[in-house]
């Protein structure tokens, strides 16, 4: 594990995109309620306009504390430039409508987040842009569903909610090869455990309402990348669409990033620490966690990742309604969709983030109906260990 790197991220996230107010001395980032700003002179307005001086519009275009949020997540992600959006399937679908045409080709991750397969789908039978989701824990498997039209390649790593990776240096590597930007949504790990353009992303996605805030009070997404690439999305798709993020909800992103490093640090130990106790357990049938030396890819995860996370998934011997009664019977860790928060989240994929799927595509993902997500949070491990095993007894 990358030690150094992760403490120089910690610095990073505290400092980065910020100077105390000269005029007032404010530590921390004010939050800039303003839906338009003043400009000095007509002449001054016309240049911001035309691009030829630098400077704040209007808050759908820019805000200065939402450019904080930008700049730390650039940072942090080891990026040129970076976008701030309402939420992350904003980010998704501004990222998605700059890259592709009609005609163009989607080649996805198997296993994606339900709404982003939706988002593909409209895509496809609106506006004749299509897709295919492929197996990229090999390199056969991905030459094998590229096309000629294929534009992007889409990567969720690990996959949601079966944990699988993808070798992002391979498919940078055949991207390059014919052209098309990859794109990944690195929502799962945080730029803290894994930043995909050290390993050759174009552009990286987070829907920010989970680790980078951390605290489940802020719905929001960011995107990062190419300085001309993110300049082209702020002006077009950015700002025509609309997808974009208040001030407060900026500031809030800002206030848990400071923390996200010992947040990090905790959801690791905690996650490994359920993970050993679910996969010694006589009731789960399997654990799906890249921290277990036993996971088919525990090498891959220990050279692109810093640490493995809080986020499982399990499958209990008595299938889906041991399942059931387990999550039934949780009472610290919490019935809610959602991830990366500081409190323990715990859900069914086929019910509930992936029942827009349908169930023969959830086969084919991997998801079956048994199978529980658990986002490991910051409480106690002894308590947390502690409702899993009572909740167990019901199974």
């Amino acid at each position: 594990m990358n030690k150094e790197k992760q403490r120089g991220l910690s610095t990073t996230a505290i400092h980065a995109g910020y100077h105390c107010d000269p005029l007032t001395g404010a530590l921390a980032t004010p939050i800039y309620q303003t839906s338009t700003f003043v400009f000095s002179s007509t002449e001054e307005g016309a240049r911001r306009f035309a691009g030829e001086e630098a400077g704040y519009i209007y808050s759908r275009l820019g805000n200065p504390t939402v450019t904080v949020l930008e700049e730390k997540m650039a940072a942090l992600e080891k990026a040129e430039a970076g976008l701030a959006f309402a939420s992350g399937m904003a980010a998704v679908s501004a990222i998605l409508l700059a890259l592709v045409k009609t005609g163009d080709h989607i080649l996805g991750t198997k296993g994606l987040y339900g709404c982003t397969y939706g988002l593909l789908n409209l895509l496809q039978d609106r506006f004749q842009v299509s897709y295919s989701l492929c197996d990229m824990t090999d390199e056969a498997s991905i030459r094998q569903m590229l096309q000629p039209t294929t534009r992007v390649i889409y990567v969720e790593t690990p996959i949601n909610p079966t944990m699988e990776l993808v070798d992002l240096q391979l498919v940078a590597k055949i991207a390059r090869e014919i052209g098309a930007a990859v794109v990944v949504d690195n929502t799962f790990m945080s730029p803290y455990l894994q930043r995909p353009i050290e390993h050759g992303a174009d552009i990286v996605i987070h829907s920010a309402t989970k680790f980078i805030g951390g605290h489940g009070d802020v719905i929001a997404g960011v995107a990062v990348g190419p300085k001309a690439i993110m300049d082209s999305i702020r002006l077009t798709t950015q700002k025509d669409i609309g997808g974009i993020l208040a001030p407060f909800d900026a500031y809030l992103l800002i206030r848990g990033l400071k923390t996200l490093g010992v947040r990090m640090d905790r959801h690791c130990e905690n996650g490994m620490q359920v993970a050993r106790f679910l996969h010694s357990h006589p009731k789960v049938a399997a654990v799906y966690y890249p921290g277990l030396p036993d996971f088919p890819q525990y090498d891959l995860a220990c050279r692109q990742m810093d640490g493995f996370g809080g986020l499982l998934a399990f499958e209990l011997k008595g299938g889906m309604e041991a399942g059931i009664r387990m999550m039934n019977n949780v009472h610290l860790c919490k019935r809610a969709v959602s991830l990366g928060d500081v409190d323990s989240l715990i859900q069914h994929p086929a019910s509930m983030t992936h029942s827009v799927v349908p169930a023969e595509e959830r086969a084919k993902m991997g998801i079956t109906d048994g199978l529980v997500r658990l986002s490991v949070g910051i409480e106690d491990i002894a308590d947390i260990l502690e409702d899993l095993d009572t909740a167990l007894s019901f199974a």
